[in-house]
């Protein structure tokens, strides 16, 4: 395997683990907000969501693809993924959770995976595209 695809598998795993660190984040929060302090599940999902964003972002950039891009412009392209993603995955919790009655907890991880998927490659091939390891190590 050339060097390339390791540094690619690499940056994937990368990512991967650090969207496990977001999932995390986002379920223990979504636990929280919608188990002890019972808010409506559109609003847990939301603010789960957001925090494990803001994390994911955070760690991606830095460590993933290690990108000098300007941070204002990264998350703004960033926001514009999730101004899509987040509309269309919370009708889709409504629909299936809300509507079918479908468990909460398997719609979320549903939504988790299309959001993990999605977002590696709105990242490396938008947000990222012309920076990745661009950064001073």
């Amino acid at each position: 395997m050339d060097a390339n695809k390791k540094k690619e598998l690499w940056r994937a795993a990368k990512f991967t683990l650090f969207s496990i660190s977001a999932g995390l984040i986002e379920i223990l929060s979504f636990t929280l907000f919608n188990e002890l302090l019972h808010l409506p599940y559109w609003l847990s999902y939301l603010i789960a969501l957001v925090l494990s964003v803001l994390w994911n972002f955070t760690l991606n950039r830095k460590f993933t693809f290690q990108s000098a891009a300007n941070v204002p412009i990264a998350m703004l392209k960033v926001a514009g993924y999730y101004a899509v993603f987040t509309p269309l995955s919370t009708l889709l919790e409504h629909l299936l959770a809300g509507q079918l009655g479908w468990n909460e907890y398997l719609v979320t991880g549903i939504n988790m995976l299309l959001n993990f998927v999605t977002e590696f490659l709105f990242q490396r091939f938008v947000v990222y595209r012309d920076s990745i390891d661009t950064a001073k190590k």
